[in-house]
C-alpha cells in the first residue's frame, strides 16, 4: 500500500523547544522567486525573514515589504500571543510558540495548530502561484467557541540581503472601503511601488507605530548588521468560528487577489498536479516531498537582461535590452539568485525526475542565448539590465550532459538536434581557448584553465580579492565533464551523419584526454586520484570529493579495482551521512567548522565543509560497483533531514564535523535535484 503520509510532521517535544523551533525553517514560493519565509517559533532570525518578499524584477530584486505580524487571540476572555519576536536585549517577547502543540506541512504549505483551553486555532500560509501575494488564514478546527482576533502587520521595505531601519521612514497608509472588508493601501517612503492589505470579513484601524530593536540571531552568527527596525500600521480586528476562518491577504499586485477559498484550493489543486506530473502519487511520502521541494527552484525569468548570440560568440551591444520571458533556477532560498553552474547539475533532479520536460526544454533554450566565447555565465546578477558573470569553467561543460539528459528522459534527440550549434560553439571555444586561460592541451587533450585572482570550479570562494582554492591547472572533475561533454555532441553528430567530420575530431580529443587521464590523474600509492594537474605549484594531491564526478558521469574514465579504490578512499575520509567533505580532515588545510563572519566561512566552505549536491554522483558511483540498493542506502539519511533545517527540503552544507549541524541556505537546489534524481534512477519509490 502507497504511503500517503507528507514527509514532515512536527510534535510539541520539538516545537516548544526554543533552540529547536527557531532552527527548523518553513519556506513557501510563487515560482517567479518572491517567497514567504519563517521559524517555526515565529522568531525572525534572518533578514530574509517575512510573510511577502517580493521579486520585483523576477526572479530577482527581492524586496522584504512585510516583516511578519503581531499576533493576538481572544477566547471567553482570556487573551494569549500567538507570536514571538526576540529583542536586541535578549527579551523574548510573547513566547507563542509555546502555545503551539504540532506544525506539519500540508505539501509545502505550513500548517500551525495552537491550543487555547479547548479550542485549536490552525494557522496556514501559502502564496498565489506566479503572484507576489501572500495569504495568512486563521481557522477554529476543534471547540465551539468563537475566537477574536488581533493582528497587527509589521511593515518595512529593504533588501532582504539588508535589514530595515527607523531611518529608512515610516510608510504611508490609506484605508479604503471594500466589499467584504477593508482595502489598505501601505506606500513606503521614497514613493517606492506600493502594497496593500485585504481583509475580506475584518476590519482595520490605522495607529502606526514603530517597533524597534529586533534582533535576528543568524545574522549576528554571520557577524552581519542584526538588529532592525519595523512600522505597525494598524490593527487589524476579525472573529473566527468553526466553519468560519479569517485570512489576512498580502499583495504587491496591482490587482485584486483571487479569493481565500479558492486560492487556497487552487494551491492544493497545484501540488496534487505536480506530484501526477512526477507519477509519485503511489510514491513515499520522502519521492512526494523532494517533488514539491523541488518545484521551488523553478521560477520565470520575466526581467531585461542583455542576451549573447551564440553564433558570433559575443554580446550584441548594439541592441537593446531585451526581455527574457524564459525559465531558470533559482540556486538555493533565501539568498542565491539564479547560476549557470547549479541550474545544469540540478535540471535533471528538478525537471526530468519530476516529468516537467518542457520546463527542462525552455530552461535549456533560454540558457543558449547567453553562450559568450564558449562560456555559459557563472551567476545571473540580483538586478535586470546588466551583463552575467562568466568566470566559470564548468558551467558550459555540464550543459551537454543536461540536454543529454533531456534525450534519455524524453526518448527523443529533438533538442539535443534543435541546440547543437550552442553545442558545438561551446566546444569550439574549449578547443580553441577562450577566457580565463580554458583551452584544450594540445599535448594530451586535456582542458586546463585559471587566472589570476578568479575562482572558476565549483569550489569557488572568494573574499577581498583571495582565492581560497584557485585549482588552477586540470582540475579532475572537468577532465571527467570536458570528455563526457565531448562523447556526447560527438556521438551525436556522427549519428546525423558528420558531414563535416566534427564528431569524428571531438571524439577523437575525447579518446587522447581519456588515455591521458589515468596515467596523470591516477595515483596507485595514495589510492585515489589527485585533484589537479599542471598546476602553477605542480600536482595537487589533496583528497578531495570532486574525483567521484570521474566515475558517475555517463562515461566514466576509470572502473574495476582503481574506481574501488576511490570509493574507498571518499568513504573512509569524505563521507558523513548527508553529504561529502569538500576536504580530508588529515589535510593540515582542513577547516572543521563552518561558522563566524563571511571571511572565516568562506576560508572554510569548500576546505572540509559538507555538501549536499555531492551525495548524488557518490550514490550513483556506489550502486555502479555494488548495486542500486547500496546507493540507495546512502540516501536514506534525507528522509530525516527534510523534518530538520529548512523542512521539506535540503540544506546547502553542513558542518564536517559531528553533530553535521546544517548550515548555509536551509533549500539548496542541487541538493534536492540530485538526492531526488539518483533516488528516482535507483528505483527508490
Amino acid at each position: 500500500m502507497a504511503n500517503t503520509e507528507w514527509p514532515v510532521t512536527l510534535g510539541a517535544d520539538v516545537i516548544t523547544d526554543l533552540d529547536a523551533a527557531v532552527r527548523r525553517e518553513w519556506l513557501v514560493t510563487n515560482g517567479r522567486g518572491s517567497y514567504a519565509f519563517g521559524t517555526v517559533a515565529g522568531i525572525a532570525t534572518r533578514s530574509y525573514h517575512g510573510l511577502l518578499v517580493a521579486a520585483l524584477e523576477a526572479p530577482v530584486g527581492r524586496t522584504v515589504l512585510i516583516a511578519g505580524l503581531v499576533e493576538w487571540a481572544s477566547v471567553a476572555g482570556q487573551r494569549v500571543a500567538l507570536h514571538a519576536h526576540e529583542y536586541a536585549d535578549g527579551t523574548i517577547d510573547q513566547p507563542g510558540y509555546t502555545r503551539l502543540l504540532s506544525f506539519r506541512l500540508d505539501g509545502m504549505i505550513p500548517v500551525f495548530t495552537y491550543g487555547i483551553g479547548d479550542v485549536l486555532i490552525e494557522r496556514r500560509i501559502w502564496m498565489a502561484y506566479g503572484r507576489d501575494t501572500t495569504y495568512v488564514r486563521y481557522s477554529v478546527v476543534a471547540g465551539e467557541r468563537t475566537v477574536d482576533l488581533t493582528l497587527t502587520p509589521l511593515a518595512t521595505w529593504h533588501d532582504h540581503h539588508a535589514l530595515g531601519h527607523e531611518a529608512d521612514g515610516a510608510p504611508g497608509v490609506t484605508v479604503r472601503g471594500a466589499a467584504g472588508g477593508p482595502e489598505v493601501m501601505v506606500e513606503p517612503a521614497g514613493r517606492r511601488a506600493p502594497w496593500r492589505l485585504f481583509l475580506p470579513g475584518g476590519a482595520f484601524e490605522a495607529n502606526g507605530r514603530w517597533f524597534r530593536g529586533f534582533r535576528h540571531r543568524e545574522e549576528t552568527a554571520r557577524g552581519l548588521d542584526d538588529v532592525s527596525d519595523a512600522f505597525a500600521i494598524g490593527e487589524v480586528r476579525a472573529s473566527i468560528a468553526p466553519g468560519s476562518p479569517f485570512t489576512i491577504i498580502l499583495t504587491a499586485e496591482t490587482e485584486a487577489p483571487e479569493a481565500p477559498d479558492a486560492a487556497l484550493q487552487a494551491a492544493l489543486d497545484r501540488q496534487a498536479c505536480l506530484v501526477r506530473t512526477a507519477d509519485a502519487e503511489h510514491g513515499s511520502g520522502f519521492l512526494r516531498g523532494l517533488v514539491l521541494a523541488a518545484d521551488q527552484f523553478l521560477v520565470a525569468r520575466n526581467i531585461p537582461i542583455r542576451v549573447t548570440d551564440h553564433t558570433s560568440g559575443g554580446l550584441d551591444n548594439h541592441d537593446p535590452e531585451r526581455v527574457d520571458h524564459g525559465r531558470t533556477v533559482i540556486a538555493g532560498y533565501p539568498w542565491f539568485n539564479d547560476w549557470g553552474r547549479d541550474t545544469m547539475i540540478g535540471l535533471p533532479g528538478l525537471c526530468l525526475a519530476t516529468g516537467r520536460f518542457d520546463e527542462a526544454a525552455s530552461i535549456l533554450r533560454s540558457f543558449t542565448r547567453y553562450v559568450r566565447h564558449g562560456l555559459l555565465p557563472n551567476d545571473f546578477p540580483d538586478r535586470a539590465g546588466t551583463v552575467p558573470e562568466y568566470n566559470t569553467i564548468d558551467a558550459s561543460l555540464w550543459f551537454p550532459i543536461a540536454v543529454r539528459a533531456h534525450a534519455a528522459a524524453t526518448g527523443s534527440d529533438a533538442l539535443v538536434d534543435e541546440l547543437l550549434p550552442a553545442l558545438r560553439s561551446i566546444l569550439d571555444g574549449h578547443l580553441a581557448g577562450t577566457r580565463f586561460g580554458i583551452a584544450m592541451d594540445p599535448a594530451d587533450g586535456l582542458l586546463r584553465g585559471g587566472a589570476e585572482g578568479y575562482q572558476l570550479t565549483w569550489m569557488d570562494a572568494r573574499v577581498d580579492g583571495w582565492v581560497v582554492t584557485p585549482r588552477r591547472g586540470k582540475p579532475v572533475e572537468i577532465q571527467a565533464l570536458w570528455i563526457n561533454a565531448l562523447r556526447i555532441v560527438g556521438h551525436r553528430l556522427l549519428e546525423r551523419g558528420d558531414s563535416d567530420g566534427t564528431g569524428a575530431r571531438y571524439l577523437e580529443v575525447a579518446e587522447r584526454a581519456s588515455e591521458a587521464f589515468g596515467p596523470r590523474f591516477w595515483r596507485p600509492e595514495l589510492g585515489y586520484l589527485a585533484d589537479v594537474v599542471d598546476g602553477p605549484d605542480g600536482d595537487d594531491l589533496a583528497l578531495r570529493p570532486n574525483q567521484v564526478l570521474a566515475l558517475s558521469l555517463p562515461y566514466p574514465l576509470i572502473t574495476g579495482a582503481a574506481a574501488q579504490a576511490v570509493i574507498d578512499a571518499v568513504g573512509r575520509e569524505l563521507v558523513v551521512p548527508l553529504g561529502l567533505r569538500s576536504l580530508a580532515p588529515s589535510d593540515p588545510a582542513y577547516r572543521p567548522l563552518y561558522q563566524g563572519d563571511r571571511r572565516f566561512r568562506d576560508a572554510g566552505y569548500h576546505q572540509g565543509t559538507v555538501w549536499t549536491w555531492l551525495i548524488g554522483p557518490y550514490a550513483e558511483a556506489v550502486a555502479s560497483l555494488h548495486g542500486p540498493a547500496a546507493g540507495l542506502d546512502v540516501l536514506r539519511p534525507f528522509q530525516d533531514h527534510l523534518r530538520d533545517a529548512g523542512l521539506g527540503s535540503v540544506s546547502e552544507v553542513l558542518e564536517p564535523e559531528p553533530p553535521y549541524a546544517p548550515r548555509g541556505c536551509p533549500a539548496q537546489a542541487w541538493g534536492v535535484a540530485e538526492v531526488l534524481r539518483v533516488w528516482r534512477a535507483l528505483g527508490g519509490d
